[in-house]
Parts: structure tokens; C-alpha cells; sequence
């Protein structure tokens, strides 16, 4: 059976700088056998989310795009958070993202990218909570502790003392970083984000930010950060 994680890698492949995969190209793509790679497109070519093409090849189906309408139609916040990570990504010229709490689980649920960003658009759409600079404002803001720490680097926290620590940190500052955490040679900064009809101190229903090379993240890290919290408190009308 086709994991819920393995499904969600394979849609991240799909962009509009590839929309649609062969076999063969998909195969070698996750470092899979083609017959692999052939059992999962047929897997989510039958439950409805991928369609074959007149040449063999897989794209999308719009039976997403339903369902992406009737998820973000219960979100009336969801459009305008949108438009923001639009912003961001063109303006700080880099991968900017936005998060939410599906449970306890950390989900991408849109990113963006600039064209002359640094870093290639992460597939990845669960999240490690301990390791990313969203997962620590979502469980800080939703008072989660968490069960296991993901050691993704050396640099990931991987125990209760750091991570009481991070929560404590990022409460103060009104924002997060994962600097090396995640993924090897990459950093993100993100905020919180709340409701634009709730007030301040109001409920977190997201977290947003941006993800960039480390090498650029810590040499321009001030102008990063008051940026994107410029941004987002223009956009929430602080």
C-alpha cells in the first residue's frame, strides 16, 4: 500500500516547471525501480488524483483542485494568506512558505519560490516539528510538547531540556529559526501568523516565513528577519 507520505512526495514532484512524469523519468527521479515508480502512479492515477495523458505520461487531476477549494473554502483567511506568501517570495527573493497544524502534525500547505532563490523548492509536505522553524511556532503556540525529536542534522534539537529552551525563545522573540536543523546547508525563519480580523495576541492559525541557503541566511540575517516581520504585521494590520 502506497504511504500517505510516500503519495505526498510524489504530488510534490509535480510544478509548473514539471507538470507532468513519465515512468522512466519519475523512477529515476526518487531513486526507485521503474516498476516502483509505475505502482504508485497507477495507485493515484485509480484513487483520482493523477490522469494519464494521450503520450503515456502522468499529470494532475483537477479532482485536486476540488478538493483544494473545498478545504481552503473553510479557511476565509486562506486567500489572503496566499497573496502574502506571494509577497514574500518576490520581495525577499527566496522560498517562502506557509504551515499549519493537521493534528500534530506540521504540513506544508503552500510554498512558493523565487526564480533567483538559492534553493530548490523542498517536496516535502509533513514536516519535522522539532526541526523546523514552523513546527516550533505551531507547538509553542498550541502548547504541544512533543513525543520525539527528529534528528534530520546534527544541529536538531533532541531533547526536552533544548526544546524547552526553543519554546521559551521563540515566545520572546515572537519568532523562530532552524538554522541547519532540517536540512544540511538550508535555513528558515518564520513568524506567526494570525487571522487578519483577529487581533493581536488572537489565535496563531499559521506559520510563515522563508527558507534560504544558510550561507545567505546568516550573512544577511537582520534584513531577512525585519523584512518578514515587517511584511507580515503590514498584512495583519499591526
Amino acid at each position: 500500500m502506497l504511504s500517505l507520505q510516500k503519495a505526498a512526495t510524489i504530488l510534490g514532484a509535480f510544478s509548473a516547471e514539471q507538470p507532468e512524469w513519465g515512468v522512466r523519468a519519475l523512477a529515476a527521479h526518487l531513486n526507485v525501480p521503474r516498476a516502483t515508480a509505475h505502482a504508485y502512479l497507477a495507485g493515484l492515477t485509480e484513487a483520482g488524483f493523477l490522469r494519464r495523458t494521450p503520450a503515456g505520461k502522468y499529470r494532475l487531476s483537477w479532482h485536486l483542485a476540488e478538493m483544494g477549494a473545498q478545504l481552503t473554502a473553510a479557511l476565509p483567511w486562506f486567500p489572503e494568506a496566499r497573496a502574502l506568501i506571494t509577497r514574500l517570495a518576490l520581495e525577499v527573493r527566496s522560498v517562502a512558505f506557509l504551515c499549519i497544524l493537521e493534528g500534530e502534525e506540521v504540513v506544508a500547505a503552500i510554498r512558493e519560490r523565487h526564480p533567483d532563490a538559492d534553493i530548490d523548492l523542498p517536496l516535502d509536505v509533513y514536516l519535522p516539528a522539532t526541526a523546523t522553524a514552523s513546527g516550533k511556532i505551531l507547538y509553542a503556540h498550541a502548547e504541544i510538547t512533543p513525543r520525539t525529536f527528529a534528528q534530520c542534522t546534527p544541529s536538531s534539537i533532541t531533547s526536552q531540556d533544548e526544546w524547552r529552551t526553543e519554546v521559551a525563545k521563540v515566545k520572546k522573540l515572537g519568532y523562530a529559526y532552524s538554522i541547519e536543523e532540517w536540512i544540511p546547508e538550508q535555513c528558515t525563519l518564520g513568524v506567526p501568523y494570525h487571522a487578519p480580523d483577529a487581533q493581536r495576541g488572537g489565535s496563531v492559525v499559521a506559520a510563515i516565513g522563508v527558507q534560504m541557503s544558510a550561507q545567505r541566511y546568516l550573512r544577511e540575517e537582520r534584513q531577512v528577519r525585519e523584512r518578514v516581520l515587517g511584511i507580515v504585521r503590514e498584512a495583519e494590520g499591526v
